[in-house]
């Protein structure tokens, strides 16, 4: 199967099955998807939905949140994992949102890059998901997946990023984003599926025999 003909296909099948993916945190404006992407590293989205609305109980606004105590906020996201250096990016990008947004969570990627705690694939992911941006946000498992399915031969997220983006159209990417992240937490997780065992990963190589391991950098 040419690349032309796999991008095709995965397209097609993630569309099947995915049709409306909802957003995977939980949120209701900017920036309490801004803080969830945050906590959402190194940590699953269904433990970050969990804590989520305890936080929200000690402020849901950069302007309460920066009133909040360092120690008040980690002793909540406590159970998301490096609690310490979340916490204070949390502090800490809320009162830089106060002082200089006006409290508003940025719609720039470069402004929100700036921001403690957040990095280029956070930013891609507030830009896409909450002002609907054209942004693709590609985690260590979007990486992953699209190596198996031979979309990328890069050993890095940000190598992965231009490739995907290159092979399919702008406004499909915050839509196929999380597609993907379905499709990689149902069919090929990285002890479910070794490029071998799922229907996307053996129907585009079909004579595939061996485990497809990932390129890192």
């Amino acid at each position: 199967m040419l690349k032309k003909e796999r991008v095709a296909y995965i397209q097609k099948t993630l569309e099947e099955l995915y049709p409306e993916p909802p957003i995977p945190l939980d949120h209701k404006d900017p920036y309490t998807l801004l803080v969830a992407v945050l906590l959402s590293a190194q940590c699953t989205d269904e433990r970050v939905n969990k804590v989520t609305p305890s936080l929200w109980e000690l402020a849901d606004n950069p302007h309460d949140m920066a009133k909040v105590p360092v120690e008040e906020i980690k002793a909540v996201i406590r159970p998301c994992g490096l609690s310490p250096q979340k916490s204070k990016a949390i502090s800490v990008l809320s009162k830089m949102l106060v002082e200089e947004y006006e409290g508003e969570v940025p719609a720039d990627m470069a402004a929100l890059e700036t921001l403690p705690g957040v990095g280029h694939k956070t930013a891609s992911v507030v830009m896409s998901q909450a002002f609907g941006v054209p942004a693709f946000a590609v985690d260590t498992h979007i990486h992953r997946l699209a190596q198996r399915w031979g979309l990328t031969s890069g050993k890095n997220v940000a190598q992965t990023e231009k490739d995907l983006k290159r092979l399919f159209p702008e406004e499909i990417w915050n839509k196929l984003h999380i597609q993907i992240i379905y499709y990689g937490r149902e069919y090929c997780s990285a002890r479910g599926c070794d490029g071998t065992v799922c229907n996307i990963c053996t129907t585009c190589y079909p004579n595939r025999k061996k485990p497809k391991k990932t390129k890192k950098a």
